[in-house]
C-alpha cells in the first residue's frame, strides 16, 4: 500500500534527543537507549540523512491503526542490513540491536505491505537523478541467476536447474542501464527464463511506462520477442555470443546485469536462498540494493564547509 514520505523532523522539547527517526520523534522509542553504531553494515550519518526523508510513514502516525513504534527506526534498519550483509539467523541477532522478533515483525510488515519496494524505488529514483539520469528509465537488461536453496526451502518453491546443475531457486531480475534493480521475481530453479520473463516484463512495463527497450541473452529468444512488442510495446533485443568468441568475453549491455549479480553475492544472506517464502527472498534482494544505494547517495552528498 503506497504511503507518503517521512515529514521533516519535528522540534523536540528534549535537548538530549539524538535520533530524529519517527519512532523517537512521535513514538515510544525514547524508552530504550540509543545504540552505539559499531558494525560495517550500520548506516553512516550521511546515509541516514539521505534515507530518512524517503522512509514510508507508519500507519499509526496518520491515525489508521497500530501502536507507535517502540524501537528506533534507524536501529531496526541497521539490524536488517546486518542480517543481509552477514547472513546470520534472525535469532542470532546481536543483543545491541532491538529484539530479533521485533526486527522480524518490522521486516515482515514492510514485506507484506510493499513498503520495502516503495523505499527501494524512492532510493533508485534519487540515485538516478543525482547521477544525471531521468528518474524513470527507458531501457533495461533482463537475466536470471540460479542459487542453491537451504533445507528450509520447501519442495513447492524449489526445483532443479539442469543447465546450471543447481537444486534451488532462480532470481529473475530486470535492471536499468546503470545496474539498479527495476523488478525481481523468485521462482523454483526449474522455471524457464521465457516463462518467467512473460510475467516479470509485464510487471516492469506496468510500473515503468517510459521503458521501451530491454536487452537479453539467447535464452529469451522465440515467441517472447514478438509477444513483448505486441502486448507490452517493449523491444526485446537479443545480445548473443558469436561462434568466434572464446573464453570470457564482455558482451554489450549484458555485463550490467552480471555486475548486479556480483553485488548480490557480496551480501552473505543471498549467497544461498535461506528464505521459506519467495516473497521474503525478493525482499532480501531489495534490502541488499537499498544498502548499495544509500552508500552511493552518501558519497554524492555535498561536503560541508
Amino acid at each position: 500500500m503506497p504511503q507518503s514520505s517521512v515529514p521533516p523532523s519535528q522540534a523536540s522539547s528534549s535537548a538530549a534527543r539524538q535520533c530524529d527517526c519517527l519512532a523517537h520523534v512521535c513514538g515510544n522509542a525514547a524508552d530504550h537507549g540509543e545504540r552505539v553504531r559499531r558494525y560495517p553494515s550500520d548506516m553512516t550519518d550521511a546515509e541516514w540523512a539521505a534515507a530518512r526523508p524517503l522512509l514510508p510513514v507508519p500507519r499509526w502516525l496518520h491515525g489508521r491503526g497500530g501502536q507507535p513504534e517502540a524501537y528506533c527506526h534507524r536501529a531496526i534498519l541497521d539490524a536488517i542490513r546486518y542480517l543481509v550483509d552477514n547472513g546470520t539467523k534472525w535469532r542470532a541477532m546481536p543483543c545491541d540491536f532491538p529484539p530479533w522478533d521485533r526486527v522480524y515483525a518490522f521486516f515482515r510488515r514492510w514485506r507484506d505491505h510493499g513498503l520495502v519496494t516503495e523505499f527501494h524505488d524512492r532510493l533508485r529514483r534519487k540515485v538516478r537523478k543525482q547521477a544525471g539520469r531521468d528518474p524513470e528509465p527507458t531501457a533495461g537488461v533482463i537475466d536470471s541467476q540460479s542459487v542453491k536453496a537451504d533445507a528450509v526451502v520447501g519442495a513447492d518453491s524449489r526445483g532443479f536447474d539442469g543447465g546450471k546443475l543447481i537444486n534451488g531457486r532462480k532470481r529473475h531480475v530486470v535492471v536499468d542501464t546503470i545496474g539498479l534493480l527495476l523488478a525481481v521475481m523468485v521462482t523454483a530453479a526449474d522455471i524457464g527464463d521465457r516463462a518467467a520473463a512473460q510475467v516479470l516484463l509485464a510487471q516492469v512495463a506496468a510500473a515503468h511506462h517510459l521503458l521501451a527497450l530491454i536487452w537479453a541473452d539467447g535464452g529469451y529468444t522465440g515467441s517472447l520477442v514478438e509477444n513483448c512488442l505486441a502486448a507490452l510495446s517493449l523491444v526485446l533485443a537479443i545480445v548473443k555470443r558469436t561462434d568466434d568468441m572464446r573464453g570470457v568475453v564482455v558482451l554489450p549491455k549484458r555485463w550490467i546485469v552480471e555486475r548486479f549479480f556480483a553485488h548480490l553475492m557480496r551480501s552473505r544472506r543471498l549467497v544461498r536462498d535461506f528464505e521459506r517464502s519467495t516473497s521474503s527472498a525478493e525482499a532480501m534482494v531489495h534490502w541488499s540494493m537499498t544498502q548499495l544505494m544509500t552508500c552511493r547517495l552518501a558519497r554524492l552528498q555535498p561536503s560541508r564547509a
